[in-house]
């Protein structure tokens, strides 16, 4: 008998899944006889310090949560924000006659079934239920149908979490000491800030090379229209037969890669152009060929963050976000898969759909079946789709915003997949003319014509370069043949610069990881979002640009720490890490070798582990000798960085700063480097300008009436005027002084403020007089701004100098006005950027109270570092918008009165106290009640005759 059918019959049935919204989408399923709770996640997981570890463990036990000495056994501990949830799912197993673990079908949720059930220990039978998708039939179907937990998967996980734990805590403290406290290092996140480091030194090592072209327009003599235009636009291709140098020939150091080309330069090309004024061109090839395009593979885990990227302009963490909602609303199937397979319902839906929206023309007569690119790629889950066995609309979804979109995209490219091929033909024509001064030109012009557009017709994949052509534009060209006459109706001279390599967009940096094969897909956001928040990476616009603190911490680690950071060791390490989960290869002599070299592990025998080096014969040390010498690491070599003329870069515990010369010594400069400026913007001329501008203190004289120093600053807010208090001015107790301090007005600069500007700075805020009540009025230099304040009102004064100059009757004239509020108050907009795609309302960029934001009018996105209110694209504000809406709503927390805590301590000690005085007094009476008892027990014994 099933499962289900035994619910029929009586009995009580837990199932757990990982999140409460999945819970109440299964509970709608199974109905009576089930319980379904969620785990929120992991229940358990290795210590975060050394106060979780129990203290029956001492030494490195304590700091690793790792038992490296005893096969690396793993030390677990219930999280503290988990306990409560823990007792719940004890207390319902206590009721219950079978436990169905329902967490997600790969290693991670596999992982957290096997913690579920050494945690809750069951009594009952326990049954491994999995699904793909969240449908009735899927959820009745899973239940109907369970497994037992693959032990395997969760040793494959356990051996990944240790890893990662070992790498993590041993190579992070080597940061603290010798780059900053706080810092991380990870066996992916550090690879993946290689990357994108490498690509800035890229950037910063590229020289720009110029190069010249003619573009010419051609007519034909003929009338044409939208399917044959009269006119032909061509661009030079070869000069007596040497062809011309396109930026692709140009290599890094902006010199060219083969001297097999022509290079023109601007007075060759103009010459060249002259020459060709009245030159007689005519056709001498056209080269026609079939053109096919088959349809894209349906979305995994990464091809839908870079198409999400590209096209919705959300972010790797934001898609998946989004994604998880989908998923467990039952709308899509699981979403983190390295598959592309469709299962036959799938793909029978997808037939229908093609049939039913594009008619029986766009169904090939076969399904597609598209084959799986990714290597070791994980369990054999469907790719990402609509669930179901007949897919919804996007209109029938009912759904809006961010999810609707997302699962506009999934239901579009999913439905492409079956459809037909796209055909048609590409042509290449050459024109060619001999120029006034021999030379021969020759001209080249290529078109596309889509005949059919089979899957073009659902949907187009987009493209990580803005300015690529998509695969469904079409470029038409003249039908001409082989010897026509042209005529040049006009031919121009066109400059060009060779551009240094992109940066990596969240979709692109996806890609290269994958395509490396390190890490998994499914983490690719989470390890994005790691080098993010930890200040490695910043974005500006959508690019990825590295921190100079990432270049200290890369430099670090490539210097002493180089394989853990080499892109094929870090590969090889995935591979070892997937034969372990098929069971080819063993956890614990791998980690052995990884963390105490080769002489540990014992042999290749253990199943790859001797693969966990650099590949070489020699003697490979281990993680744990790589951390432990120190000695040879110079803190301030690894953060120091030659810009040029005799400047350094360094990167210091306050940030990044540019220096020449010795300190304390003669022509010694400094300048602070702002954090937000992209490395390869620090040219020499740059950090020149930085030197040259007036730093440190700036002593503007004494104050006359008080006699102290005046000075002027740069701070961590701004510029600012202080005074310097005597020696022996109390700072702290009842009689502390504290030194008077203003902030420049937006108008003044550190080099032109004078002692006077200071000391009328100094003497806000000033007094303007009072009202007819009594009340002063103050005039005062805020935040945000100079305003007047009477009281608790306060209203904003429109120019800086009206602090000095308002009267008594200009500031009661203000206050005489009605206060504006809500939208009549508000500032303009900084800048308007668009309509959001979401939304469909205007997005402006605000200044806010706590720095400028963008905003819809009903979501707020606060500016992240590297964003600036001159260079942000209406890309930038919506992709801020969107991780803004899958965050959801802030959550509350409520905040209880310190004075009924008090009242409610009290009460609860008095209760206890009478508690205890009533308990007392029982217990006395009790004992007097006994003692009296057992006396005329005995009197009466006494009594009684022998």
């Amino acid at each position: 008998m099933s499962p289900t059918s035994e619910a029929a019959h009586g009995g009580r049935r837990l199932v757990i899944v990982e999140s409460p919204a999945k819970a109440k989408t299964i509970k709608g399923y199974l109905g009576p006889g089930y319980v379904v709770e969620a785990s929120v996640g992991h229940i358990r997981d290795l210590p975060s310090g050394a106060a979780e570890v129990p203290e029956k463990y001492t030494g490195e036990v304590r700091r690793l949560g790792v038992d490296v000495e005893h096969d690396f056994q793993p030390i677990y501990v219930v999280n503290a924000d988990k306990k409560a949830q823990v007792r719940k799912l004890k207390e319902l197993l206590a009721e219950s006659d079978e436990l169905f673990l329902a967490t997600d079908e790969d290693r991670e949720g596999e992982a957290i079934a096997w913690h579920l059930q050494e945690v809750l220990k069951p009594k009952v039978p326990v049954h491994r239920m999995v699904f793909h998708e969240i449908t009735k039939d899927a959820i009745r179907e899973a239940v109907a149908n369970p497994r037992e937990l693959n032990q395997r998967m969760v040793d494959a996980q356990e051996t990944r979490r240790i890893l990662d734990r070992l790498y993590g805590y041993e190579v992070s403290p080597v940061l603290w000491k010798k780059v900053m406290p706080k810092l991380s290092a990870g066996r992916v996140q550090s690879v993946a800030t290689r990357l994108v480091v490498e690509r800035e030194r890229e950037r910063i090592a590229f020289r720009s090379a110029e190069y010249w072209d003619l573009t010419g327009t051609f007519a034909t003599g003929r009338t044409g229209d939208a399917s044959d235009p009269s006119q032909l636009v061509a661009r030079l291709a070869a000069v007596d037969g040497k062809r011309v140098a396109q930026g692709r020939d140009f290599g890094a150091d902006g010199r060219l890669k083969s001297e097999s080309v022509l290079h023109l330069d601007e007075a060759n090309a103009r010459a060249l152009a002259a020459a060709l004024a009245d030159t007689a061109f005519g056709v001498r090839s056209v080269e026609s060929k079939p053109y096919r395009r088959s349809p894209y593979a349906p979305f995994r885990t990464t091809t839908l963050q870079q198409e999400a990227s590209r096209k919705l302009g959300f972010g790797a963490k934001a898609t998946m976000q989004v994604a998880q909602k989908l998923y467990e609303n039952g709308f899509i199937t699981y979403m983190r898969t390295d598959s592309t397979i469709l299962s036959d319902t799938a793909v029978s839906a997808a037939r229908a759909q093609v049939t039913q929206l594009y008619g029986a023309d766009y169904l090939p007569e076969k399904p597609r079946v598209y084959a799986g690119k990714v290597k070791n790629a994980q369990e054999a889950h469907e790719a990402i789709r609509p669930s179901g066995d007949r897919f919804r609309t996007p209109a029938e979804t009912g759904l809006t915003g961010d999810q609707f979109r997302l699962y506009e995209l999934i239901w579009k490219r999913t439905v492409a997949s079956q459809m037909k091929d796209a055909t048609g033909n590409s042509v290449t024509v050459k024109i060619g003319g001999r120029a006034a001064d021999g030379r021969d030109a020759e001209f080249s012009a290529s078109g596309k014509t889509i005949t059919f557009h089979g899957f073009m017709k659902a949907y187009v994949e987009g493209a990580d370069d803005p300015n690529a052509e998509l695969d469904d534009r079409e470029r038409r060209l003249p039908q001409v043949a082989e010897g026509d006459a042209l005529t040049a109706d006009e031919i121009t001279v066109d400059g060009h610069a060779t551009k240094p390599p992109a940066r990596y967009t969240e979709a692109s940096l996806v890609k290269e990881l994958e395509e490396r094969e390190i890490g998994r897909p499914s983490t690719y956001a989470s390890i994005i979002g790691t080098i993010l928040d930890r200040g490695y990476v910043f974005k500006k616009g959508t690019a990825l640009v590295p921190s100079f603190l990432s270049f200290a911490v890369v430099n670090l680690l490539e210097k002493h720490f180089g394989r853990l950071v080499d892109y094929d060791f870090t590969a090889r390490m995935e591979d070892d890490l997937d034969r372990i989960a098929r069971g080819e290869a063993q956890s614990v002599p791998w980690l052995k070798r990884f963390y105490f070299g080769e002489g540990e592990a014992g042999t290749a025998a253990s199943g790859g582990a001797a693969d966990a080096g650099n590949g070489d014969g020699d003697h490979l040390g281990g993680l744990k000798e790589l951390v432990t010498d120190l000695g040879a690491i110079d803190a301030r070599e690894i953060s120091s960085f030659p810009v040029g003329n005799g400047i350094m870069l360094r990167v210091g515990k306050y940030g990044p700063y540019i220096e020449r010369g010795e300190k304390d010594q003669e022509g010694y400069q400094k300048a602070d480097v702002s954090a937000e400026l992209a490395p390869d913007e620090l040219t020499v001329e740059h950090a020149e300008e930085l030197l040259a501008k007036p730093s440190g203190d700036f002593e503007l004289g004494a104050d006359p009436v008080s006699g102290n120093q005046i000075v002027a600053k740069d701070g961590r807010y701004g510029p600012y005027v202080t005074e310097i208090l005597p020696e022996g001015t109390p700072k702290t107790g009842k009689n502390a002084v504290k030194p008077r301090t203003a902030s420049l007005f937006k108008s003044m600069s550190l080099d032109t403020v004078t002692l006077e500007d200071a000391l009328r700075l100094m003497s806000l805020p000033r007094v303007v007089g009072t009202d007819a009540e009594g009340v002063e009025i103050t005039a005062q230099n805020g935040r945000y701004g100079p305003y007047l304040k009477k009281g608790t009102d306060s209203r904003s004064l429109t120019e800086e100098a009206q602090l000095f100059t308002i009267t008594l009757e200009e500031a009661l004239a203000i206050y005489a006005q009605p206060k504006q509020r809500g939208r009549a108050a508000a500032k303009p907009p900084l800048k308007e950027l668009g309509t959001d795609p979401v939304s469909e309302k205007p997005v402006v960029v605000k200044d806010g109270r706590f720095g400028p934001y963008v905003t819809d009018g009903e979501t707020n996105a606060t500016l992240r570092t590297g964003d600036s209110v001159e260079d942000i694209t209406p890309e930038r504000g919506y992709e801020l918008l969107a991780e803004k809406r899958a965050k959801g709503p802030a959550k509350k927390t409520a905040k209880k009165a310190p004075a009924k805590k008090a009242t409610t301590a009290k009460k609860t000690a008095t209760k206890t106290a009478a508690k205890k005085t009533t308990t007392a007094k029982k217990t006395a009476a009790k004992k007097t009640t006994t003692a009296k008892k057992a006396t005329a027990a005995k009197k009466t014994a006494a009594a009684k005759p022998e």
